[in-house]
């Protein structure tokens, strides 16, 4: 008969238990905030190490219960969350994609590690490093963090794409980089080259075979388990892909992370690709999460006070170069200037690879434990900060965008005779910009945001970036002449105010606005506009009239009853508009102007 079970807080279960409660507190609590979690399992992994209440365990045993008793054990769940993060990254590429980007990965990527890492290294000679550790410090520092940059830009983004070229190359340098700094070890000899030539041979004759084996394998694997209908086996199909070949590449000495991401590529060439994500995002996330947890673990706070403003000074120091570099670097590739600005800013922090390049500079004996240590400190509050630098990021990289933007705007703009003005490029107004282009008739669209402007130009729209609640804006337009200002842009508040700025200054200027709802187009009619469209109005009435039908009412009930309706709206418009007569809400009263 078993006996009864017992609880050990510091055993493997009691681990879990503390982690799965973090990801249970942290990821609700700050998805409300509206805040990414990434900071909360850092702060958590700082709370629960071995650095914040880990310390007093042995004053108080009940603290057993939430901390982590061995942070060395989760090491290989940290790593594996990483290798299914190029796993997905791999899922969402194709070889052909990755072809079309080798000149922004072996470019723009290989730039930015080799300027970057030299200047590093430079500086931190200039201050008595020598030279071998001051490369390998070069080297590390240099990288960016795959885990954290990715989850915050996608691929599929300029950004994304900008910084997904970057760290691939980083990736693919990462093997490299480790036989170097066994090369240039104090007591390293020929051997150290031979085996690079060794690994890259044995790497090469792996991957082929890898991609050989794929194509012919994975169609037949996972068409088998999706016959099965059980979606246990088809996650352990997808799962046993990854480790295989993160296994493979690994056992002759290449990174594992290279391994996971050519399993994504090779899968992502099959029809199971999108099942294939749906099954491996929650083991990713979470093991994400535990990966995050041992960043935070590896700040010892002590250590950082006791040289707080040599810690911040060097954080901050690799944070600016690394901008700059990878900023510089970007936009020589061709990178829009805000683009490479935001991509230049967020792939500033260290990365998790940069710990395994000071582990390896450590172990040759390049630089002192101490070193070593001080760095883990930069890498890990470079992490830390990795989502603030992401809104930094955006925030410049707006900014540059919409000055380069305004300085074009203000050499090209210029007035026109009877053309309609619209204010918004988002859809509602290249979708009048179409109908606009359909009947012939001129116009120009207008907008603050320059990705909508850039987004409206490369669909073939006459279209300048612009902001309409600027004093002077429209005047320089020719709003004086204009056949038409047609208000597009989905900010109640500004819209009211801008209609009643145009009332008062050109009272004969036919405004047509978009609103929100009934409430909304009553505003605008009292703030001036010559017709409000509530856009909410019209697609309840038409789906209600669909909804009938199909159920069987007769076409002429139901078209009277929709009048009705719309009628009862154009009286409440009326009403709390201070209009003298019903308005017209169907889209034939815009054919006046």
């Amino acid at each position: 008969m078993a006996g009864p079970v017992s609880f050990d807080p510091s055993s493997a279960l009691g681990d879990a238990l503390v982690i799965l409660g973090a990801a249970g507190i942290v990821i609700p609590l700050f998805a409300r905030l509206r805040i990414t979690p990434v900071i909360g399992f850092i702060l958590v992994g700082l709370v629960v190490g071995p650095y914040g209440l880990g310390r007093l365990v042995f004053d108080h045993p009940w603290l057993e219960y939430v901390t982590i008793s061995d942070p060395e054990g989760l090491k290989p769940f940290a790593e594996f969350g990483i290798i299914l993060l190029l796993f997905e990254i791999g899922l969402e590429l194709s070889f052909n994609r990755l072809w079309a980007m080798r000149r922004q990965v072996f470019g723009g990527g290989a730039m930015e590690l080799l300027v970057a890492g030299s200047l590093i290294a430079f500086a931190l000679s200039l201050m008595g490093q020598p030279l071998g550790g001051a490369m390998g410090l070069g080297l590390a520092l240099a990288m960016s963090s795959t885990a954290l940059v990715l989850p915050i830009t996608g691929t599929q983004s300029p950004v994304g794409k900008a910084a997904l070229a970057t760290l691939l190359f980083e990736d693919i340098a990462l093997v490299p980089a480790i036989f170097l700094l066994g090369a240039l070890a104090p007591h390293a000899g020929s051997d150290s080259w031979s085996a690079l030539g060794r690994t890259l041979a044995l790497g090469t004759l792996v991957v082929a075979l890898l991609l050989v084996l794929g194509r012919l394998l994975l169609p037949r694997l996972f068409a088998q388990a999706a016959r099965t209908k059980s979606p246990e086996l088809f996650m352990a199909a997808s799962l046993l892909v990854v480790i295989v070949a993160a296994l493979a590449t690994g056992a002759v000495g290449l990174s594992p992370l290279m391994g996971a991401l050519l399993a994504g590529l090779l899968i992502a060439e099959t029809d199971y690709h999108t099942e294939v994500e749906a099954f491996t995002a929650p083991f990713k996330g979470l093991a994400l999460g535990v990966f995050l947890l041992t960043v935070g673990m590896s700040i010892d706070l002590r250590v950082v006070w006791d040289s707080l403003w040599t810690v911040l000074a060097a954080t901050l120091a690799v944070l600016v170069l690394k901008a700059v570099v990878t900023a510089f670097a970007l936009r020589l590739m061709g990178a829009r200037a805000g683009t490479a600005t935001e991509a230049g800013i967020l792939l500033a922090s260290p990365s998790e690879t940069t710990l395994i390049v000071l582990a390896a500079a450590s172990a040759a004996a390049l630089i002192q434990p101490g070193t070593a240590q001080f760095w883990q400190i930069v890498t890990a509050l470079g992490l830390t900060v990795t989502p603030i630098l992401a809104w930094l990021g955006r925030r410049v990289g707006r900014s540059v965008d919409q000055e380069a933007a305004r300085r074009q705007s203000d050499d090209e703009l210029d007035p026109a005779d009877s053309r309609a003005i619209i204010v918004g490029c988002g859809r509602v107004g290249r979708l009048v910009a179409d109908m606009l282009e359909t009947h012939g008739k001129p116009y120009l669209m207008i907008d603050a945001d320059a990705d909508q402007v850039r987004d409206a130009t490369r669909r073939g729209h006459n279209a300048r970036f612009g902001d309409a609640a600027r004093s002077g804006t429209l005047s320089r337009l020719g709003v004086e002449q204009a056949s038409a200002v047609i208000l597009t842009m989905d900010e109640p508040v500004g819209a009211q105010r801008l209609v009643r700025k145009l009332r008062e200054q050109y009272p004969e200027l036919p405004i047509i606005a978009r609103a929100r709802d009934v409430s909304h187009a009553a505003a605008l009619y009292r703030a001036g506009a010559t017709h409000a469209v509530p856009e909410t109005l019209e697609s309840s009435l038409q789906l209600s009239e669909a909804v009938l039908v199909d159920l069987g009412v007769p076409m002429g009930p139901v078209i009277a009853s929709i009048h009705e309706k719309r009628d009862e709206f154009r009286a409440r418009i009326m009403k709390e508009g201070e209009l003298d007569e019903m308005p017209r809400l169907k889209s034939a009263s815009l054919r006046d102007h």
